[in-house]
């Protein structure tokens, strides 16, 4: 594994810039898992699974997004398993954290360039506490995996025995904080089946989603509710908080009153469900899309007005400095907000009786623009591989293009059914997603520090709408 000391000397060598070294720290991770499982014993019939499908697996797992072309349960070996979910884990809390944490461990001095690219991977603001922010990220979140792993094993270790429900309550105690979707139930209640075994348990529905919202809030949001309660005071939260927990809620509630609407009379989804089991399932289906990947469901008997509600929220995605990935729920509340200040007639954008600065606006503008051109880019591209050769609906493209930008990981059973040229677009496209915005926010943020002298041009004026 690449330790800072590695990264910062191949910066030296290579001249190149923060952003990048996030990118190539990614690329070589997967490159490394790819080979781990191309192996014959990470594959359970003892044949090497493909260059391509395991590099698939591998990007799926390090940008912790759930697509899989082979049933995760079922076809991978205990090495194979633990490769993945080591994977998902290096790729939900990022490179430098554990290239920081080995640091640490060998009581190594993390220096201020070193310190600098921390910054970058975590997209802070401010240098100061980098280390200190590193560490209680690290505690904080082996803890909940435990506590969400604790959970898991009072369902799964009765039906499993003790070292098979030990096992499966750590993979998806992982899996989920870190919003990868990766499960194991293939062996339990079918290939690709997710939790759908599992539609009507309050255990599994309530942990999971607990796991799922708490990996998407975002570290900086976990300290700041952490100070506003220790002070009983919700003025102490920050700006950024207060979008991201109002987004969140929003998105969440308003999804699941959606679904629940939608799915209610629907014999294939709800209607023979309980009406906790109804509860469950529409609440269920709207934590996933952000971005997790788990699904309760047929996702293919979903009717098509929750499908597509289910790709917007999926695009949307979790907060900034998150395990999620999408364009974050920051940046659609600064465009909800701008389009309600405009509205109302307001020169600026306008929240929680605060002004926020252009620039802000212009780059959540930029992310947005650049993220859906992905994913309509993903989608044609597709359609040009995949639609000549099968009778393929439009529909789960779509869906499929942004679930792998929006590290998701739902799927409406296309993925194993993708052709070579399909596996290599939605490869790039998960990777994409989970460094593109980020490296897009970087780069736009050095430009505006760059350009801050520049040379401005008369003001005109075109015609709008």
């Amino acid at each position: 594994m690449f330790t800072i000391n590695t990264i910062m000397n191949l910066r030296r060598k290579f001249n190149i810039s923060p952003t990048q070294t996030v990118v190539m720290s990614f690329a070589v991770v997967i490159l490394i898992g790819a080979t781990l499982l191309n192996l014959p014993i990470a594959s359970k019939n003892g044949e090497s699974i493909g260059f391509i499908n395991a590099l698939f697996t591998a990007t799926s797992a390090t940008c912790v997004t759930g697509l899989v072309v082979v049933d995760t349960g079922t076809y991978w070996t205990v090495f194979g398993k633990v490769v993945i979910i080591s994977l998902i884990q290096i790729g939900g809390l990022g490179i430098m954290t554990f290239s920081t944490l080995l640091a640490l461990l060998i009581r190594r001095k993390i220096t201020l360039k070193e310190r600098l690219l921390i910054q970058e991977s975590f997209n802070q603001f401010e240098l100061e506490g980098m280390v200190r922010l590193t560490k209680n990220i690290i505690i904080a979140s082996f803890t909940i995996e435990l506590i969400g792993a604790a959970a898991f094993a009072t369902v799964f270790i009765p039906q499993f025995g003790w070292g098979k429900g030990i096992a499966y309550s750590i993979f998806h105690g992982i899996s989920s904080f870190c919003n990868a979707g990766f499960d194991l139930m293939g062996a339990v209640t079918g290939p690709f089946s997710s939790f759908t075994g599992y539609v009507n348990n309050p255990i599994i529905n309530i942990n999971t989603m607990m796991l799922i919202i708490t990996g998407g809030l975002g570290f900086s949001v976990w300290i700041d509710c952490f100070y506003a309660v220790k002070k009983r005071s919700l003025s102490e939260l920050s700006l950024h908080s207060k979008v991201v927990l109002a987004m969140s809620a929003g998105l969440v509630l308003i999804g699941a009153i959606f679904i629940f609407t939608m799915e209610f009379h629907n014999p294939a989804t709800i209607k023979n469900l309980s009406w906790p089991g109804k509860i469950f399932a529409s609440f269920f289906q709207s934590v996933s899309p952000r971005t997790a990947g788990y699904n309760t469901l047929d996702l293919t008997a979903l009717s098509m007005p929750t499908q597509f509600l289910i790709i917007i929220l999926m695009f949307i995605g979790g907060s900034s400095g998150s395990t999620a990935g999408g364009i974050k729920t920051n940046t659609a509340g600064i465009l909800f907000f701008t389009v309600v200040s405009v509205v109302k007639g307001r020169e600026s954008t306008e929240l929680f009786k605060r002004r926020l600065p252009k620039y802000l606006v212009y780059r959540a503008v930029s992310v947005a623009l650049i993220s859906f051109l992905l994913v309509v880019l993903a989608t044609m591209a597709l359609s040009i591989a995949e639609v000549p050769y099968s009778n393929t609906n439009f529909m789960p493209l779509l869906f499929e293009a942004t679930s792998a930008f929006g590290t998701v990981g739902l799927t409406m059973n296309y993925s194993p059914n993708l052709t070579l040229a399909g596996r290599i677009i939605i490869i790039m496209c998960m990777f994409a997603g989970r460094v593109g915005p980020l490296s897009v926010v970087m780069a736009l943020s050095r430009s505006a520090q760059r350009n801050k002298g520049h040379i401005k041009y008369p003001e005109d004026r075109i015609m709008v709408g």
